[in-house]
Formats: C-alpha cells, structure tokens, sequence
C-alpha cells in the first residue's frame, strides 16, 4: 500500500525529478521522452508521489478537450514499485478529471492490463481524435506503435 507517501500536484520545484523519473522510462521505451522544457510548461498536469523529500513517482493528466483527456506519464520509481503508487496516482488523476468535468480519460500504453483495473476499456487507437497524434510525430515507434489504447467513461461511474 502506499500509505507511507503522500500525493500531491507538482511544483516548479519538482520539474527536475519529474523529467529525470520520466526519461529514465523513457530510456527503455517505456514512456515517451519529455523535455525540461515540456515538464515546465506543464507542471500544472503533474501529480507527484513523495515520499519524505523524495519524489518516487509522478502522473499527468493532460486536457485535450472538453470531454476528453490523457493520463500519461505514469512512472514509480523501481525501488518504490510494487506498493501501489502507481494505483493512487493514476486514481488521483481520474479523480482530478471527474472534479473537473472530463466525461473521457484515454491513455496509450504498453502495460494495459494495469489500465484495465482501474475501469479503463481497450480501443482501437484510430477512434481517439487526430489531436493526439502529436505527441505520436514524436516518438520513433510511429507509425508502426505497439502501443495499446486504453479510454475510461467518467460519466458511468
């Protein structure tokens, strides 16, 4: 359990270790890379794990459009894996979402059986609407991606 950590949204502060967490996942593509610069601008999308000083894990909800986001970036660091962080992250992002009038949560994914405990249903990539593929341009998996989508109806629970 993760009752030895506290969640929280991110601080400019925590960009850093939140891009450092990201990249390393990234690094055995895991994640999409995310510059500094990137975290920055979107800190206000970060949740963070800490425990003590100590950021372990991090989770983003991006809005894309009035009924629709992203959890992405969902990432624990390995030593802190396997004690449900991961889990309270990703609820404390659907969460967020639901307070703030998201009927839709997707995510894109290579681990989707995790995504399926948490309520999320498999589709087929080509019904997420054309927006989302930018972050796809980038990635060198594209457009041969492997990865699985995931979408959540807020509104039915």
């Amino acid at each position: 359990m993760a009752t030895d950590y506290r969640i929280r949204k991110a601080t400019v502060r925590d960009a850093k270790e939140i891009h450092s967490l990201i990249n390393q996942f990234a690094k055995k593509e895991q994640l999409l890379p995310r510059s500094l610069n990137e975290i920055y601008e979107n800190i206000r999308d970060h949740f963070v794990c800490e425990d003590g000083e100590r950021v372990v894990g991090v989770c983003a909800l991006h809005i894309l459009w009035d009924d629709l986001a992203e959890l992405r970036s969902l990432a624990v660091k390995m030593d802190a894996q396997k004690r449900g962080i991961g889990r309270a992250l990703a609820r404390r992002a659907l969460s967020e979402a639901k307070r703030l009038g998201v009927k839709r949560v997707f995510v894109l994914t290579y681990n989707p059986e995790f995504f399926k405990t948490l309520g999320f249903k498999e589709i087929d990539k080509g019904e997420l609407p054309q927006k989302i593929w930018g972050d796809c341009l980038r990635c060198h998996r594209f457009p041969e991606c492997d990865e699985v989508a995931l979408i959540r109806d807020l509104s039915l629970r």
